[in-house]
Parts: C-alpha cells; structure tokens; sequence
C-alpha cells in the first residue's frame, strides 16, 4: 500500500480513536500495528489466514518489528529518562512541604502594597518554581491552592486571577529544567544543556509578558486588583526597600561566601594544578580575593551601613525564598558548572528539598511516600504514552512516512515562513486536543527533517541562525507552542488542574474565559521567535 494512502488512513484513525476516549497509548500502540500490516503485509486485512506466510508474521523478531523493538528499546533504556521521576518527584516534596508556601508568604511581604502585587508575586513564585522541577499540574494545582483564594478574598477580579495562575503556573514548558525539553531532546538526540540554555531569554521573556500584562491592566483598571488595608506597623515605602536591600546583601554574603569556599578548595586541594585542561571555573586563586572582598564589604555593609537590627528584620522577613534558591542553585548550577549532568543534577535537587524539608522539620513517612506515590503515578502515565507514541512513529518512520511529507512539502515550492506557519497552526490544533507527550513523539520526527531542509537564510524575518542551532530554535518554538496547549480549549489541562482545587461556583467556562488574554500573550511571544530565530543563540 503506497505511503500517502496510509498517512490518511493515519491521520483520519488517530482522530477517531481519540475522539471515541482511547488513551493515547494505546490509540498510538493499534495504529502503529495498522501501518505496519497496511505497509509490509496488507493481505492480513483481507486474508487473516494467511498469517505466517509473511515479512512481519513469518519470521518473528526479525525484519521491521526487530527495528523497531530495538528503537523503543533504545529511548526506553536512555540514561537521562531517568531524570523525569527524579523531578516529578522533587516536584511533589515541594509541593507537600511547607516550601513553597512560605516562598509565597515571604515574596507577598515585599509586594503586597504594589498594584496587583498578589498576582505579580504568583508569577514570580511560578518562575521560581519552574526552575526548580518544571512540573506544569503540581505548578497551578499548588498556586490554586495559595494564591487563588487569596487574591479572590481580596476581591481581584476572577478572570485575572484564573489567568495569572494557570498561566504562569505553566511556565515549565519553557523554564529549565522543563521535561519537553528532556523529551525533545531524547527524540531528536539533540543537547538537552542547548536546549536548556536557549530556551533561557524566552522562558523569562514569556513570563516579564505576563508579568507587564499585569500591571498594565491593573493600573488601567485598579477595581481589578483592590490593594488590602495596611497592617499596623507593617514597613512602608523606603522602609522597606532599606529591609529589602538588607536581606538581597545576606544573600551576596552568603553567596559569596560559598564560591570563597569553593574556590579555595579548588586551589589548596591541587585540583587546578592536577587537572591537564583548563582550571576550574571561578576556583583559580584570583577569585579567591575576589570573592573574599566580595563578602568583606557585605558585612561590612550589613553592621556599619544597615545595621544588625534592620538587617535581622530583612532576613525574617525574606528567608522563605532561600530554600527555592538554594535549590535552583543545585539543580542548574550541577548543569551549568559542568559538575553533573541532567540525571544526576534531578537527584541532587531531589536530595536538597529533602534535606531542606527533613532541618525544617517537615520530613516524614507519610511525605515521603505521597511524593512517590505521585510520581510513580505521573512517570507510568508518561512512559506509557511514550512506549505508544514511539511505536507509533517508529512505525510511520519504517513506512517512509517522514520522508513523503518532507518531499511532499518541500517540493510543493511554498514559502518558507508560510511552510513553519503551517506547522504551527498543526502544533497548535494538535495541543488542544493531545498531550505533548504524545505531540513531541509523533509530529516531532516528521516535522523536524523538513525545518532543517528548509533554505536556512529564509527562516525568520530578521538575522540568521546558525546552521548548528536549527533544530536546537525549532525545540524551543515547540514548546512556545505547548505553552498555548495548556490554555486552549476543549482539553487545555492547565483549566483541569485549576478546576480541581478551585471554588464551586468556578466553572470550567469561567475558566476557559479568563485563559484569552494570556493566550494572546503566548502567541506574542511565538510570533517573537519566530520573526527573530537568533534569540535563542544569545546564550549559546
């Protein structure tokens, strides 16, 4: 059966085991068995009993089936996939201790007097928590908890405070260290590091979008975002911005302090003079002066500028956001410093809210077990999908799938830019109605052949990307595009998860209301890449 009759027959099956409630595992897994009998043995169709005398029922483990067992076998066995259950699992410690909810507590003492500074603080907080695990339904399931009914008790308007949350408490899609970007990178076995770094400026550019969108709205509209009665004897105006500047030069003596540590172990243990490349970053004997004045005039400035006493009320009233920092300094700064890699950097985080959580006090059996519980819920939800997805396009690869709609839109002589646009506004009507595990496995491997086919000094509207970073920039528009996928109805998750924690007369169309102007925000921040390609290669 040729290869176009078998890309509809595809296409049209997927949408009807979908549309009839199949899990996509399983939709994937039976249609990966249909391409297979329709490609190699198409009289099974009509001639059942002819089973045997065939390429794929003759010789067992042989042939197409053996490739593609071995191509499951090989994304399934994949050393970073491990990383997935160690940040689900970091992800539900933070979300089960008190963690998270004093980082709230101590971000909403420096803002609660600002305009909308509830629902600017559950951005941030949404930020924070991104780079710490980049679990998208813990994020707003969690932020509905907190910050929902407070920002509704202050009588904020709802469809801002729906919005806020579940956009922002989508945000790890985009922010390292983000599972679609793990997935994407195992699939394309593209550099999941790139990745994680290209996607740095339009993480926290989609994020300053929302967090400008804010602010705007609420000074145009200040009944939106009411500002709560002060509380006596709470600090005002340079008060606290004096207490705020105290607690930030804590935090430099503190940080200092660590790379003084760090930088002196480096030099006095010999490992510079041992190590044949180059010395360790930021631990040669310099930085140890450096980083020793560094912390000299932070205490300097915390007892003959500051003071003991304003500087003791900053730290109080700021050390709920040490334990996040702390923790995203362990995740990304294993990556970044090129002491671990992504594995091993998930378990280190996973140990350090443990260990943050266990001196808190707030460790135990039944915290301990919740958490994995969760995670051995979420990670068999993902490996299943993954194991049906990838037969699915492993099969379709088998077929020559990829390569006839390469050729097909490649040689249907369109624009470039009218080519990625396509694929967008696919990526985009796929995203409202499947998961992106199942998005990044089946769209993906097609997809990606015809971007890097593309004339390169087409893509974008202004400068130009270098040849090595295609498919590094295509990883991050896609996930610019799960962005969107979480918000767009019918099946945007991200209202699912708000809707299970929230208020009764919260409805899931009140939800779906207050999404619209936070999608539009997304598609801004899409067009961005897409009209400028080389801001992912800042960084890089």
């Amino acid at each position: 059966m040729d290869i176009g009759t078998i890309s509809l027959v595809l296409m049209l099956g997927l949408i009807l085991l979908l549309a009839i409630g199949m899990p996509l595992g399983l939709a994937s897994a039976v249609l990966a068995v249909l391409v297979l009998v329709m490609k190699f043995e198409p009289e099974l169709l009509l001639a059942p009993w002819t089973f045997g005398d065939g390429i794929l029922t003759g010789r067992p483990g042989s042939g197409p089936l053996n490739i593609l067992a071995q191509k499951i076998y090989g994304l399934l066995t994949d050393y970073v996939l491990i990383s997935i259950p160690l940040f689900i699992f970091m992800a539900a410690l933070l979300e089960r201790s008190g963690i998270a909810k004093e980082m709230y507590s101590s971000l909403n003492i420096w803002l609660n007097r600002t305009r909308g500074g509830i629902a600017i603080v559950t951005s941030i907080m949404a930020v924070i928590m991104a780079a710490m695990s980049g679990i998208i339904g813990g994020e707003v399931v969690l932020l509905g908890l907190i910050a929902l009914p407070q920002m509704l008790r202050l009588g904020y308007n709802q469809n801002l405070a729906i919005g806020v949350i579940c956009a922002s408490g989508s945000l790890g899609t985009m922010i390292p260290p983000s599972i679609v970007l793990i997935i994407y990178g195992l699939i394309t076995e593209t550099s999941i590091k790139a990745l994680f770094t290209a996607s740095f400026i339009p993480g926290f550019m989609l994020a300053s979008f929302i967090i400008i969108y804010i602010i705007i709205r609420t000074q145009l509209k200040p009944e939106d975002a009411p500002l709560p009665e002060p509380v006596e004897g709470e600090p005002q105006g340079s008060e606290k911005a004096g207490l705020f500047f105290a607690f930030l030069n804590v935090l430099v003596a503190g940080f200092g302090t660590a790379l003084f540590l760090r930088a002196c172990f480096f030099e006095f243990s010999g490992s510079n003079a041992a190590n044949t490349g180059d010395a360790a970053f930021w631990g040669t004997s310099e930085y140890i002066y450096i980083f020793g004045i560094m912390v000299a005039v932070s205490l300097g400035l915390a007892f003959f500028v500051f003071g003991k006493e304003r500087t003791l009320t900053g730290w109080s009233m700021g050390k709920g956001l040490v334990p996040p920092i702390v923790v995203i300094g362990v995740v990304m700064g294993s990556i970044y410093g090129g002491i671990t890699g992504i594995t091993e950097a998930a378990g280190m985080g996973a140990a350090a809210v443990f260990i943050i959580a266990l001196l808190r006090g707030e460790a135990s059996t039944e915290l301990v077990w919740d958490s994995l519980m969760r995670t051995l819920k979420s990670t068999g939800t993902i490996i299943w999908v993954t194991i049906g997805a990838a037969t699915l396009a492993g099969a379709y690869t088998i077929a020559g799938g990829p390569t006839y709609v390469a050729d097909f839109i490649v040689g249907s002589e369109l624009p470039t830019m009218l080519v990625i646009l396509l694929m967008m506004l696919i990526l985009l009507f796929m995203g409202a109605f499947m998961d992106w595990v199942g998005i990044v496995l089946l769209i993906i491997p097609v997809f990606l052949p015809i971007v890097l086919r593309l004339p390169l000094d087409e893509i974008g509207l202004f400068g130009e990307l270098n040849p090595r970073h295609v498919a590094i920039w295509f990883g991050v528009v896609f996930c610019m595009n799960m962005q969107v996928s979480f918000l767009s109805p019918p099946f945007g998750p991200a209202a699912f998860y708000l809707k299970s924690v929230a208020p009764p007369h919260i409805t899931l169309t009140d939800i779906f209301k207050g999404f619209l102007p936070f999608i539009g925000i997304q598609l801004i921040a899409l067009s961005v890449l897409l009209i400028y390609p080389p801001i992912i290669s800042i960084l890089l």
